[in-house]
């Protein structure tokens, strides 16, 4: 909590930069990709402190996890900020020694995040949960997010063209989120920067990352909307509804990620693309449908006088 409420002063503070400081780097806005960071971190960290307060059993080892992904977090971001400062790109800087000793360090400290996040994902899929629809949120919720991080080790990989490059001397930049196209070199999107001149390993990456905060939402909204829908009091129904929700992104997480390797952009779907895409709305659609019909709602309550009452009633 001490981390989100860091996130949530950063986020100020370079939503401010964004406005006062016109610098750009790799052909975007300098102090925009401390502002998505610190955005993403200050929801993940958030979705993680809650999750933590759900074991029961294990506190103690998730404390620790929870304390070394807060820390490593932290450091990175530190790292990321401190680049922007510079007017420097932090991620697959290799221009300079220290440039590359930073990418470093902020390569180990993903690594030690995931191994705190994988930590606490094992410790969810062991403590057992009063409301089930809850614990299948959260165990999909955990495993896409962490594929959607793991993600980042791909995009860490170097291009083929700078494998090339490499033959002859040292690289100024080795890895790339970008694939069919150089990071930077073409148009992107309003808002998240993805590339649209080729696929971007940040879209499934994104998707994957934010299962954590969907699949939960999916339940609360299901509980929320009970009182005025009969059928989604059944608990039963609730779950599978949220086992569909969890199906279909899923296969969304799948889809981008497919569509990312081919090297296409996210606002530029191919004939395959789309197909895809309809299947999961269609399987999507028939899933919730067999899932509300799977079970007749149970009986409104009906209010019964209490013994006394009916003694009262009796005399």
């Amino acid at each position: 909590m001490v981390f989100a409420g860091s996130m949530a002063l950063l986020t100020v503070a370079t939503a401010v930069g964004l406005v006062v400081d016109d610098r750009l780097v790799a052909g975007s806005p300098v102090w925009f990709k401390p502002f998505k960071f610190s955005v993403s971190f200050l929801a993940y960290a958030l979705s993680l402190a809650w999750m933590l307060s759900l074991l029961p059993r294990f506190r103690r080892a998730g404390w620790w996890a929870g304390t070394v992904v807060a820390v490593a977090s932290a450091i990175e971001m530190v790292l990321i900020t401190g680049q922007a400062a510079r007017g420097r790109r932090s991620h697959f800087n290799h221009e300079t020694p220290f440039d590359k000793a930073l990418f470093d360090t902020m390569a180990v400290t993903v690594v030690v995040l995931w191994a705190g996040a994988l930590v606490i994902a094992v410790l969810l899929f062991r403590t057992r949960q009063t409301d089930r629809g809850l614990a299948l949120a959260l165990r999909f919720g955990s495993v896409l997010s962490l594929a959607g991080a793991a993600l980042g080790f791909r995009m860490a990989r170097p291009t083929p063209e700078q494998r090339a490059e490499a033959l002859t001397g040292d690289p100024r930049v080795v890895g790339a989120h970008g694939v069919g196209v150089t990071d930077g070199s073409g148009s992107t999107m309003a808002l998240t920067g993805w590339e649209t001149a080729g696929g971007d390993l940040r879209v499934p990456h994104f998707v994957g990352l934010h299962a954590l905060q969907v699949l939960p939402f999916v339940l609360l909204a299901l509980v929320l909307l009970a009182p005025r829908f009969a059928r989604l009091r059944d608990e039963r129904v609730r779950l599978r509804l949220v086992l569909v929700a969890s199906g279909a992104y899923t296969a969304l997480f799948a889809l981008v990620t497919w569509q990312a390797l081919r090297g296409q952009a996210l606002t530029d779907p191919d004939g395959a693309t789309l197909g895809a895409a309809a299947v999961i709305v269609l399987a999507a659609a028939a899933g919730g449908r067999a899932a509300l019909r799977g079970s007749s709602p149970p009986p409104a309550p009906v209010n019964r006088p209490s013994d006394n009452h009916r003694k009262e009633l009796s005399v």
